[in-house]
């Protein structure tokens, strides 16, 4: 087995929290609308849509309101402030630091919406940390297409079997591996941790 040399962050679920339903719950809707929002919203393909950044934030959320039509009060005035959609994670930038500080680069690789970005400043506190990566909108190609890992691993002249790629989802884990890199599904710091040992990553 190569020496892990990299390691790749998902943001949403694994440096931050995509905190998606707390966010509707405080502009004051019920559980059920909560839900809703969330079915119109985050939870439909339009979603991907808004990672991919094909769309302005107008189309999107025309597309948001297309998908639940009765609520489209709701949904603009739910999507009018994007600030408090991610929740920072204190153990992030630690993180990040004591992996460089053990000589690995840091990359992140994730679905990411310009507007979620601009609108959650505090992201570039630890986007300034790492060594470089890809946010999803800005090549318009999401994941699991293996395009966008094609991409990370061109442009920072990465040997596959060198990476180690942390994601929460299982399927893009499997895409990762299926062009040779290393992968784990992020479920708790402590099951990570243990993870990238077993690699041998020690920081």
């Amino acid at each position: 087995m190569a020496d892990i040399t990299t390691v790749v962050f998902d943001i949403g679920g694994v440096l931050v929290d995509f905190c998606w339903e707390d966010f509707f719950r405080s502009k004051g809707y019920d559980e059920a609308m909560v839900q809703r929002l969330g079915d119109a919203s985050v939870r439909s393909e339009e979603w991907n849509e808004f990672d991919r950044g094909v769309l302005d934030t107008k189309g999107i959320i025309d597309g948001f309101v297309k998908n639940d039509p009765e609520i489209e009060k709701e949904i603009r005035d739910a999507f009018s402030d994007m600030s408090g959609l991610l929740r920072k994670r204190e153990r992030t930038i630690p993180w990040i630091k004591s992996l460089k500080k053990a000589g690995y680069r840091v990359l992140v690789l994730s679905n990411f919406s310009k507007e979620a970005l601009e609108a959650n400043l505090f992201m570039n506190e630890f986007l300034d940390e790492v060594d470089g990566g890809i946010l999803s909108y800005k090549d318009k190609v999401i994941k699991a297409d293996p395009a966008i890992y094609k991409h990370l691993i061109d442009r920072n002249n990465l040997v596959p079997s060198e990476c180690v790629f942390i994601d929460d989802i299982e399927r893009n884990i499997n895409a990762a591996k299926a062009l040779g890199m290393n992968g784990i599904v992020f479920k708790d710091y402590d099951q990570v941790e243990a993870d990238l040992a077993a690699l041998g990553v020690k920081y």
